[in-house]
């Protein structure tokens, strides 16, 4: 408890801005409200500061893809269905898993590897899996594919033990935090996506 208590206490304003805006996102994407993407731009512009500052440069640069992204969902989740509605939830069959899976599995080892021979990342193979899997996932949350939560209960469940490596302490409770909207996320999302097939 006293270790958190110091960890706590060097956790710097960019961090604490980053985690803040960070959890209003997920929060916000699992209840399918639209303002995710706005808290997701200021989260993500703070966070590939900070990433880069403590060597995950695969984090840092994930978080420049989520700049993108977060622009890109907001016009997506608000035109993005038929004759330009609001987009509904779908889902993604056993190939499209497959497929992706496979990617995700190609992406890690290449990157991994190429980092842990030409630069000073640290853990590049988590770090590599992370970020290739975050990238294909966030893109499922723009385009409301039911499963990204189930990618993102993984892929955050990895990333506490990795911002727990680095001293990410706040990072570290976030993700857990994640973790656990993910799952409410999941649920919540299938309901809703249930009630409106058998509408």
């Amino acid at each position: 408890m006293t270790e958190l208590f110091i960890a706590l206490q060097s956790v710097s304003m960019l961090e604490a801005v980053s985690v803040l805006f960070g959890l209003a996102y997920v929060i916000l994407a699992a209840r399918e409200n639209i303002w995710c993407w706005p808290a997701a731009l200021i989260g993500t512009g703070t966070a590939v500061i900070l990433f880069w500052d403590v060597s995950l440069l695969m984090e840092s640069a994930l978080h420049v893809y989520y700049l993108g992204m977060a622009i890109y969902g907001w016009w997506h989740w608000g035109r993005g269905g038929p004759a330009h509605q609001p987009l509904e939830i779908s889902r993604w069959g056993f190939k499209q898993h497959a497929v992706t899976l496979v990617l995700v599995a190609l992406l890690t080892l290449t990157a991994g590897y190429l980092l842990s021979e030409n630069t000073s990342a640290a853990l590049p193979f988590a770090d590599s899996f992370t970020t290739f899997s975050a990238v294909i996932t966030t893109w499922m949350v723009a385009r409301k594919i039911l499963e990204n939560w189930l990618y993102w209960i993984v892929i955050d469940s990895v990333s506490v033990w990795l911002y727990l490596e680095r001293g990410l302490v706040l990072y570290a409770a976030l993700y857990l935090l994640y973790t656990l909207i993910a799952i409410a996320g999941y649920r919540l999302w299938r309901q809703h996506y249930l009630s409106t097939a058998d509408a």
